[in-house]
């Protein structure tokens, strides 16, 4: 996000849960959970940053590449970011944001039985209750004026959000925001910025995404901003945020 402060995340409700935040370097992590497990959250950050890092250093086309690599790896998190690129025809690090999330979340869910974890609009999060995630869709009226509502859940899934208008990450397209939602917050990062990079006109060809979205049967939703013009498919529930 271009917005360093993050201002969205003064919308985001705790609903019981410990709210905290997490920063190491560029990784900034809004977190709910039962209880507060920054430090431990802190250690693990660190750690997966540093196995990056280190992979970086022998691998750079890993950073480069706009296109899928081969895993030269055994760590878990270089293993999914690499897979990511392959599912969804990204680069590795086109999941980064993503992967950090899901990772974290996933290993925590040995300390809390619900988790929330944020990193720069891509979420992981296991929730056995209803709650809503605020679309920030840059200069567009829509722009946190909808959200998508999500039913509790005995399964962690992943949402992740894409611009081509805001924010620091590499983009081809125009769109003000593209969310997925599937099973992995990684597979989502990459999606949505698979499909941020098609949007390249002055509106959405809602034909071209629909055949586009064959080729990815993870995708249990999709939805596109540009400007007025909104897109929804799948399992979106969407909800007017006051």
């Amino acid at each position: 996000m271009k917005e360093r402060e993050r201002f969205y995340r003064k919308f985001s409700q705790s609903a019981g849960l410990k709210k905290f935040q997490v920063v190491v370097e560029e990784t900034d992590l809004l977190v709910l959970a039962e209880k507060d497990i920054k430090d431990e959250i802190e250690r693990e950050v660190i750690r997966q940053r540093q196995i990056i890092k280190e992979y970086i250093q022998y691998h750079p086309d890993f950073y480069t590449s706009f296109s899928p690599v081969v895993c030269e790896s055994n760590e878990e998190i270089i293993k999914l970011m690499c897979a990511s690129a392959m599912i969804t025809n990204t680069g590795p690090m086109a999941s980064v944001a993503g992967a950090i999330a899901e990772i974290i979340g996933k290993k925590m869910l040995s300390c809390t039985g619900q988790i929330f974890i944020e990193n720069g609009g891509d979420i992981f999060v296991k929730m056995d209750r209803k709650f809503t995630v605020g679309i920030y869709a840059g200069m567009s009226p829509l722009s946190f004026n909808i959200g998508i509502v999500f039913p509790g859940s005995p399964y962690p899934f992943g949402v992740a959000t894409s611009s081509g208008t805001v924010g620091y990450s590499f983009s081809y397209g125009k769109a003000d925001a593209v969310t997925v939602v599937s099973g992995s917050a990684s597979l989502s990062d990459g999606a949505a910025t698979y499909f941020g990079n098609l949007i390249t006109g002055e509106s959405i060809e809602k034909d071209k995404i629909e055949v586009e979205l064959k080729r990815f049967p993870f995708i249990e939703g999709l939805l596109i901003i540009k400007g007025k013009e909104l897109f929804v498919w799948g399992k979106i529930e969407l909800t007017t945020l006051s």
